[in-house]
């Protein structure tokens, strides 16, 4: 049976107390202080709609060490094209909007509910959770957000109105990470898309002992060196 969270307390249950899905526990609320300790644990809110707040720590664990990054032929192309402009912390609110809108497999409404994106933008105005925004002239076709804790990157979702868009968007995160000594970015699940970028299972084990070792709580200025980076200046 999944532990109830309670209210009065942010206490989570250990991290191996997962059901056989992933699933470690129920309830409880999105309060920023709960937020931070949860992703400090490995652990990250996952439901939807109509149904109770559930907490994930996943075992194995799908990860990109950032020197990992692959970048195909035909993507490196598109990068120099100049297609699309990247920027960090422009505009959260259109980003987790848009976000909202795409469905994870499985599932038969948004799981980015009116609460969570609020959640959300709180750990955004105390600089922990994060958005790079892709642009296609004035346009908005695609981005990414995420939270940011040390040196570790706990990303939440992605959008693309158009093609490339959000592969863009992450190759540059990635990039601008691993210039900043990043050493992970928790991609939680495994997905086809991030698989063809060069993530991988690990071990819950070996996550937890990542994030004991890069992880803090101060905020994090992610748009310092990153607002308006022209895709043609990546290394390829």
């Amino acid at each position: 049976m999944l532990v109830q969270l309670q209210l009065d307390s942010l206490e989570f249950p250990p991290p191996h107390k997962t059901n056989s899905s992933g699933v470690l526990a129920m309830g409880g609320d999105l309060r920023p202080e709960r937020l931070i300790l949860a992703y400090q644990q490995g652990i990250f809110p996952w439901f939807s709609e109509d149904s109770p707040i559930y907490w994930w720590c996943p075992n194995p664990r799908f990860v990109l060490f950032p020197a990992q990054l692959k970048v195909s032929s035909s993507m490196k192309q598109v990068l120099r094209s100049q297609k699309f402009r990247v920027t960090a912390d422009q505009d959260f609110r259109q980003v987790i909007t848009n976000c909202r809108q795409k469905m994870r497999p499985g599932q038969q409404g948004t799981w980015i509910t009116d609460e969570l994106l609020e959640a959300y933008c709180t750990l955004h105005q105390q600089g922990y959770a994060h958005s790079v925004e892709v642009w296609e002239g004035p346009k908005l076709v695609g981005g990414l957000y995420g939270v940011i804790l040390g040196q570790c990157f706990f990303g939440e979702s992605m959008f693309a109105h158009v093609s490339n868009a959000s592969k863009v968007g992450f190759i540059t995160l990635v990039q601008h990470l691993q210039s900043l000594g990043f050493v992970l970015i928790d991609c939680q699940v495994y997905t086809e898309h991030l698989d063809s970028l060069g993530a991988k299972m690990i071990t819950r084990k070996d996550f937890l002992q990542l994030l004991s070792l890069h992880v803090d709580v101060a905020p994090f200025d992610l748009a310092a060196g990153f607002v308006n980076r022209p895709t043609n200046g990546l290394p390829f």
